[in-house]
């Protein structure tokens, strides 16, 4: 079975900058596709950016305008979220989630991920 696990989150100040990770373990990890998703609180989940395992980028809602950047290092079946020029409002815990059916492209929405990890949280405060 597929698994996801979150780590990199934590609390930063306004402007700074997080690099979170999502490392993926089990059968064919190392083809999955990782998607990274955001809840804020009181709000639903929202799609921020997808990467394949053939370096397929796909940005859903809530991409961070400019802001997020999607990275992958297959030899570690990982997936990086850099989070730059963090505001207040991007205050959410995070999750990744993994597909392989839509190999070797992202799944074009939330509802085709399969596996999912426990999320980790990011406060951007002063």
């Amino acid at each position: 079975q597929l698994q996801l696990v979150e780590s990199g989150g934590g609390s930063v100040q306004p402007g700074g900058s997080l690099r979170l990770s999502c490392a993926a373990s089990g059968p064919n990890a190392n083809s999955v596709a990782i998607g990274w998703f955001r809840q804020a609180p009181g709000k639903e989940r929202v799609g921020i950016l997808c990467l394949s395992s053939r370096n397929y980028l796909t940005s859903y809602a809530d991409s961070g305008e400019g802001r997020f950047a999607i990275s992958r290092d297959n030899a570690k079946n990982t997936v990086y979220l850099q989070l730059n020029s963090l505001k207040p409002e991007d205050t959410a815990v995070y999750y990744c989630a993994g597909d392989l059916i839509n190999f070797p492209h992202c799944p074009p929405s939330e509802a085709a991920f399969h596996s999912w990890g426990q999320g980790t949280q990011v406060t951007v405060s002063s």
